[in-house]
């Protein structure tokens, strides 16, 4: 602990490194770094235009990866961040799943297209995994929320 006492970024990094090291750190960190390289692809390609889609969900990965890593979803009640990470993992699959089908389909000659719908491929299945552990999440939460049924009232 000494070591990170004169950096100032040392209590970020400790937080990164353990919350890299969780479930769902590690799927979002799989995210972020899928999307960079389907952009990188895209970018390559003939048709750039694709690129838009690896270029939101990767900063939006960013983003709720920086939130959950430094608990801000803790301090700002305000967000349902369980289920807004629901919607952005469920449009994420559905976007990367219809574009990737696209440009597999449709990119002959262009390697770098065909390239990037197949690790656009893969990362609409990762982004399905993400909303299917999110969807068990709020399922489980749900659970130990119930309201009690007493009948005197």
């Amino acid at each position: 602990m000494a070591e990170t006492d004169g950096s100032p970024f040392g209590g970020c990094l400790e937080k990164l490194k353990s919350y890299v090291r969780t479930r769902k750190g590690t799927i979002l960190a799989a995210e972020i770094i899928l999307s960079f390289i389907i952009l990188i692809c895209y970018a390559a390609s003939m048709y750039g235009g694709y690129s838009a889609v690896a270029i939101c969900e990767m900063v939006f990965a960013i983003i709720f990866f920086i939130v959950f890593m430094m608990e801000l979803d803790k301090q700002f009640l305000v967000v349902n961040w369980l289920w807004s990470d629901f919607i952005r993992a469920v449009i994420g699959a559905a976007l990367y799943l219809i574009t990737s089908l696209i440009c597999v389909i449709g990119g002959a000659g262009d390697g770098a297209r065909i390239a990037g719908g197949v690790f656009g491929l893969l990362a609409g299945i990762l982004f399905a995994y993400d909303s299917y552990m999110i969807f068990m999440d709020i399922k489980s939460s749900r659970q130990h929320t119930a309201a009690p049924t007493d009948d005197t009232v």
